[in-house]
């Protein structure tokens, strides 16, 4: 069986990556950009851009099913940048599916698709998308979301996964720039500092991909169709557990604290001088982001082990040791 995963070269498509080749998959991976780590593991890399439609559609064929993993991510950049890899990526993906006969698509979605501005204290998928969403990423990631489960059939059989803020060995974005702008003093503890938060090791949100597509295949009239939450299954404490992780690799704890009105305005005021002056980069802050560092965000993942049998098999103890681990030796 040929199975081909978008954004192959990324973060959890990499884990993703080497599930299915441990289970003797042939496996295929598009993505913007030459990856011969991948090469030299035996899969089949195409170099292209998911709104070309025409890539698209020749990297779906052959293949029986497909792992969407790839997304732009970020909380900063115009809206056609979002847009595109997003929305019409994901739209190119489910055509190029349907074209080609593949039968299951794993979606990769994400938690801020219901981003509202309120705290989220352990909800479940009953929710509905978000509003108010400061923030071009959480938009267009529910957009192609509810596309895609839309275009969930007996022919196609499509579910979205929701893991929340992805780390472990390889993170490449959220822990070095967390680390980053703690050491460079930009970091603050935003709000009273008692805000929980789901997180998910890289390794579990890996299992739960292969239990979804698995899930498709044995439970289809079950997951076909839905979306589910994913993390470790309980929340943590956003700012000890940052600050566990910092003196864990020699640095201060982060102790100054801005009240959460103060980091929006902080955040409207850094979006008005960037879109004004045209600065390249990202804010220091933004709306979106002094919103999530402050308020609770941690959600119900019961649908998740009794529909598609996902469970944390890596816990936070040993999840964190491998996740220093690899901080300390690449150099944080």
């Amino acid at each position: 069986m040929k199975i081909l995963v978008t954004g192959g070269g990324g973060f959890v498509g990499g884990y993703v990556i080497e599930r299915l080749l441990a289970r003797g998959y042939e496996v295929r991976s598009i993505g913007r950009s030459p990856q011969p780590a991948l090469e030299a593991k035996g899969v089949e890399v195409i170099c292209g851009d998911l709104s070309d439609s025409s890539i698209v559609e020749a990297a779906c064929a052959g293949v029986a099913a497909v792992f969407h993993v790839a997304a732009k991510a970020g909380v900063w950049g115009s809206w056609d940048s979002f847009y595109r890899p997003n929305v019409i990526g994901t739209r190119n993906v489910v055509a190029a599916c349907r074209k080609q006969g593949v039968g299951r698509l794993v979606y990769t979605s994400t938690p801020s698709v219901v981003f509202n501005g309120q705290p989220i204290s352990g909800e479940g998928e009953e929710m509905p998308y978000g509003r108010n969403w400061l923030c071009h990423y959480a938009h267009t990631k529910a957009l192609a979301e509810e596309e895609a489960l839309a275009a969930s059939s007996d022919v196609l059989r499509i579910v979205a996964l929701r893991p929340h803020l992805v780390f472990g060995p390889g993170d490449p974005h959220l822990l070095p720039r967390v680390i980053e702008s703690a050491v460079s003093g930009r970091l603050k503890i935003i709000g009273d500092g008692r805000s929980r938060v789901d997180v998910s090791y890289v390794g579990n949100v890996a299992d739960a991909h292969l239990n979804a597509f698995d899930a498709l295949q044995e439970r289809p009239g079950v997951v076909s169709g839905k979306a589910y939450f994913i993390s470790q299954g309980e929340p943590v404490e956003l700012w000890p557990w940052v600050n566990q992780i910092l003196e864990s690799l020699g640095h201060a704890p982060l102790t100054k604290r801005i009240p959460l009105p103060v980091g929006y305005a902080a955040g409207a005021l850094a979006e008005c001088v960037w879109h004004l002056f045209r600065k390249q980069g990202e804010p220091p802050i933004t709306r979106f982001v002094a919103v999530e560092l402050a308020k609770d965000h941690f959600f119900n993942i019961e649908a998740a082990c009794d529909d598609i049998k996902y469970s944390c098999h890596v816990p936070m103890e040993a999840a964190l040791r491998l996740t220093i681990s690899d901080l300390k030796g690449r150099g944080f």
